[in-house]
């Protein structure tokens, strides 16, 4: 089969990769139709996650039909955290906790391939009509749908009546943007540095997109919600220097594993500040259904490319040449 793999820092191969022989009993094989790339592909692709070793096929986004396997022929997307059932946490319903979770595109084969294997326990229907462009931003979409009901179990004041800031217009900040439109949120701003994108949101997303580097965004203490989408050492701080008493602070991205912050104003202004890893199956079932549905808009901001043509998406993101937050690459 063909299949994009990370063969080096900044190197990006399309060749030919053998195919798994068999499937194990519980798993399937899909053929993948649509697969998105991630920040944390990016973070792989830049050499900064030590996880994920070269040569190695990412990807983890992703849409397909079943062609071996339960369910043949009908289509899927899918949580690409395999989780074990068993631990405190499954049980819990907190799979994203999972103590023995692994993952596909970093501990076994990821979707920038022609097919994937994956435990059938994984699988997310998708809607019949549904394009398989669109069935594949489901897990980066349910990112965003997980940080946003952690914010609202945490705020004093429904969400609607906060004052939100984004940090980060890349799909995560798209999507939380969108998704704080749908759920009635007036005041959303997004902090981001890229032009393109900036205008991008605002046509797409309706929000107040400035560059926090050349314009001043919403003044210090004044956000009820801040949602950090990139985890930064800059934007930790921009995210605790903005908001208000009492207020919350949503830690979704980790550009940057670990930084000082302003503990005295975390203290004693009463923040909230909650991390957050990933979803559940239940967001990504609620996901696939919202983005069927028209939740997170018309996704017209979405660009595909060939999967073949990947390791050009690859350097455009890099570089800042693309003005879409989610590139999606199409195998076939």
């Amino acid at each position: 089969m063909k299949a994009l793999v990370n063969t080096a820092p900044l190197a990006m191969a399309y060749r030919d990769e053998p195919m798994a022989a068999r499937l194990a009993d519980d798993e399937v094989r899909l053929r993948i139709d649509a697969v998105g790339i991630c920040g944390s592909d990016m973070h792989a692709y830049h050499g900064h996650d030590p996880r994920r070793v070269p040569p190695i096929i990412l990807g983890h986004e992703f849409a397909g039909e079943v062609v071996e396997g339960p369910y043949l022929g009908k289509r899927f997307t899918g949580n690409p955290l395999i989780a074990c059932g068993a631990c405190d946490y499954c049980v819990q319903g907190r799979s994203n906790l999972c103590s023995n979770r692994s993952m596909v595109g970093m501990t076994r084969p990821g979707a920038y391939a022609d097919f994937m294997t994956i435990p059938a326990k994984c699988l997310v229907a998708i809607p019949a009509g549904m394009s398989a462009t669109h069935a594949a931003l489901t897990e980066p979409a349910a990112t965003a749908l997980h940080a946003l009901h952690m914010a609202q179990r945490a705020s004093v004041r429904p969400i609607q009546e906060s004052r939100v800031l984004v940090i980060g217009g890349g799909a995560i900040g798209m999507f939380m943007a969108l998704l704080l439109r749908n759920y009635g949120v007036r005041d959303v701003s997004v902090a981001e540095t890229n032009a393109l994108r900036r205008a991008s949101i605002e046509q797409h997303a309706g929000a107040h997109a400035f560059d926090p580097i050349t314009a001043s965004g919403p003044a210090e203490n004044s956000c009820d919600v801040v949602f950090d989408c990139v985890g930064a050492k800059v934007t930790r701080n921009n995210a605790l220097k903005t908001v208000r008493h009492g207020g919350v602070i949503v830690h979704i991205g980790l550009q940057d594993w670990a930084s000082e912050i302003d503990m005295r104003k975390l203290t004693l202004a009463e923040v909230t500040l909650i991390g957050t890893y990933t979803y559940t199956m239940a967001d990504l079932r609620a996901t696939v259904t919202g983005l069927h549905e028209g939740a997170f808009g018309d996704l017209g901001w979405v660009e595909e490319r060939p999967l073949a043509n990947g390791a050009r998406a690859f350097l455009d993101l890099h570089e800042g040449k693309s003005a879409a937050a989610k590139i999606v690459l199409i195998p076939h």
